[in-house]
């Protein structure tokens, strides 16, 4: 099983990030884009898994809490590594305080299953699409300069999900494997 930990993020912020996806693949067609219903905010990439950890994985991730759900606001665009040699093109999200704190406790736990630790800084995103190679078209940069100030809204959450990914031709599957609450609902 290939899994992840993320935040859904709520529909009228995948219709404003849509909006601008699908007037960005106009520009750029051969870009790849992500679709829409897969942008998600990724807490932990944990990868292949065995079906029989799964269980101690389920168990691990239930004990997490925090003080109070997390908040995001999603604004802002930007790549990885940078503009000139993109790989990433993405939106950007400022989050209050305690969602880095989730992401580390989520990559603690996972840890003690003896899954590897991710080796960059917990940076939260959401991918918009990927470059390969790293080369961004005139065309797109000037239209992406056109909305690099763009808002596309806001979510308060006190869940996270486990999300198996099946890599098919037509482009990565999500199916949420379960739901947890972090945080008591306000």
């Amino acid at each position: 099983m290939r899994l992840f930990v993320a935040l859904e993020i709520p529909s009228t912020v995948r219709e404003h990030l849509a909006e601008l996806v699908n007037s960005l693949r106009a520009v750029s067609p051969r870009t790849r884009w992500v679709r829409p219903e897969n942008l998600h905010v990724t807490l932990k990439f944990i990868g292949e898994v065995p079906e029989t950890q799964l269980a101690s994985i389920r168990t691990a991730l239930a004990q997490l809490r925090s003080d109070r759900p997390v908040t995001l606001g999603f604004g802002g665009l930007g790549f990885f590594p940078n503009e000139r040699h993109p790989r990433v093109f993405w939106a950007g999200i400022e989050a209050s305080p305690n969602l880095e704190t989730l992401a580390a406790d989520i990559e603690k736990t996972t840890e003690t299953l003896s899954i590897a630790r991710e080796q960059r800084p917990f940076s939260p995103h959401l991918t918009l699409a990927r470059f390969e190679p790293p080369r961004l078209p005139d065309n797109l940069r000037v239209a992406i300069q056109q909305n690099v100030g763009r808002e596309f809204g806001s979510l308060r959450t006190h869940q996270f999900h486990l999300i198996e990914s099946k890599l098919k031709p037509s482009g990565a599957e999500y199916t949420t494997v379960e739901s947890f609450s972090f945080a008591a609902e306000v």
